[in-house]
């Protein structure tokens, strides 16, 4: 359980992480609607607009238009601050389908296939999930699947090193999935509670790439039950529209069980959040807000959208 002080420090970074959402989001809206008096049909386009610019999406935005249209009709929108309110509670209410933390159980090793495009933060949220585990009195062994660039093993070595886990991992060029046996008969052996595996993210080869993954999650089937047992995707939030393209082509070649969004700090378009909840249907299990090792936190919804508005 945290503590009050950590529970704070903590929503004190998440609003300064999102700060550039906010300020690029609801700035416009606070600016829009409190300059009305009246709910009008230029207000619902001004507001579709933002919605559009803020990367939450069509789908989303079309809901929410035609959902605020009607609570006008019935007279449940008696000033544009009612809107604002209502906009708050669908942001929660889209977001809280997605909000599923991962559920580690005592039976290990449970295995994470950690999926995502080079550049989108794979091997260091990768260290910080390490790290999450660790405090919470797991044993952890990291994997070095990605076997194509020697920054990437390096830099799993170094957060290896840092969170005191061991790490798997076999020469640069050396086939994934011969890394993957060998870290799964290395975890059954030490009793290792989370086996996390670092996977290649070259998407200019799809099609090599995919069919590697597809390969390393069947040699992990076969060599231990259930395996596995989660398919985490990592998305760079700065990215945009790009995110949504990534997300779905995984899904669809691999099959994805939870997603990390990283980057919120660096981008004015945190509503791609709502986008992902919306469209994908997939557990957000954590985001990022920062490099610290506390700035990738199980996913909130209620603090995700006070954090925006506040």
């Amino acid at each position: 359980m945290e503590d009050n002080n950590n529970k704070e420090n903590f929503l004190k970074r998440l609003k300064q992480g999102l700060s550039r959402t906010r300020k690029g989001f609801v700035k416009n809206v606070d600016e829009m609607v409190f300059g009305e008096k009246v709910i009008s049909r230029d207000l619902f386009n001004d507001l579709e607009e933002i919605l559009i610019m803020a990367d939450m999406g069509p789908a989303f935005t079309y809901d929410l238009i035609e959902e605020m249209k009607e609570c006008a009709k019935r007279n449940e929108l008696q000033n544009p601050g009612a809107l604002k309110q209502l906009l708050k509670n669908y942001m929660i209410n889209i977001l809280k389908e997605s909000e599923k933390p991962l559920c580690i159980p005592h039976n290990g090793p449970y295995t994470i296939m950690v999926l995502g495009a080079n550049g989108t933060g794979k091997t260091t949220t990768i260290g910080k999930m390490a790290s999450h585990f660790s405090k919470a009195g797991m044993s952890v062994m990291l994997v070095a699947a990605d076997t194509f660039r020697a920054a990437a093993i390096e830099q799993l070595e170094i957060w290896s090193q840092r969170v005191n886990a061991p790490l798997i991992k076999q020469k640069m060029g050396a086939d994934p999935s011969a890394v993957v046996f060998d870290a799964i008969h290395a975890a059954q052996s030490k009793k290792s509670d989370v086996l996390i595996i670092d996977t290649a993210g070259r998407l200019h080869t799809k099609v090599n790439l995919m069919e590697e993954l597809k390969k390393t999650s069947r040699i992990m089937g076969r060599e231990l039950e259930g395996a596995p047992h989660e398919t985490l995707l990592v998305l760079d939030a700065t990215t945009g529209q790009n995110a949504i393209s990534q997300a779905k082509m995984f899904h669809e070649e691999i099959g994805v069980t939870g997603i990390v969004i990283t980057k919120l700090d660096g981008t004015a378009k945190g509503g791609i959040l709502i986008r992902i909840a919306r469209e994908m249907s997939i557990p957000i299990r954590y985001i990022g807000i920062g490099e610290g090792l506390d700035d990738l936190r199980v996913f909130k919804s209620e603090e995700f959208v006070n954090a925006l508005f506040e």
